[in-house]
């Protein structure tokens, strides 16, 4: 064909097949030298310009196009630009997953941890029976409160109020073995 750019662009409007293949055939090396330039990866210009030319077909009937060329260009670079952003954010991403410190537990630290739990479970037992046996039952089968209720046949808000007291003599606990632990840290390494 040899029409001019404003008749391809009326033709394609019209969703003439012909007159989009010419468009390509005409402005595809100018199109892929914008995002070769950048990119210096023939596969990465070539999706970019297969998505500025797919982007043109797809809004053929919407697009009030001036300058064919200009327009091209301008879709070209800001595909180019897109595709760069992509690019950082899944950067970002991938090192925010490798910068993850990972923590080796030598022996003596597991031996120390298994202390603490030792600690907390010895506290545990320090409860009153009742209070132990709700407490239990929340925490290790995983009841809910209107379960442990009907189980023990009593009502909620005297289950809430057990675990409740159960939780405070925890924090009271925990809280005197952590300033033991920060007490020794300097002959007790973690």
């Amino acid at each position: 064909m040899s029409y001019d750019n404003a008749v391809l662009l009326e033709l394609l409007s019209k969703s003439d097949e012909s007159a989009f293949a010419e468009i390509y055939n005409r402005f595809w090396r100018k199109m892929f030298a914008i995002a070769y330039n950048r990119f210096q990866e023939s596969q990465e210009a070539e999706d970019i310009v297969h998505d500025v030319f797919a982007s043109l077909w797809a809004n053929r009937h919407k697009s009030e196009i001036e300058s064919l060329e200009n327009y091209l260009a301008t879709a070209t670079k800001y595909m180019v630009l897109a595709k760069i952003k992509r690019k950082e954010r899944k950067r970002i991403y991938d090192n925010s997953f490798t910068k993850v410190p990972v923590v080796e537990l030598t022996v003596e630290t597991s031996l120390h941890y298994k202390r603490i739990l030792e600690l907390v479970k010895t506290e545990v037992d320090k409860l009153p029976e009742r209070c132990r046996l709700i407490f239990n039952c929340s925490r290790n089968e995983g009841m809910s409160i209107k379960q442990i209720a009907a189980e023990l046949n009593i009502s909620p808000r005297t289950v809430e109020n057990h675990l409740n007291k159960a939780l405070h003599h925890l924090r009271v606990a925990i809280k005197t073995i952590v300033c033991f632990l920060v007490c020794l840290a300097p002959i007790w390494p973690f």
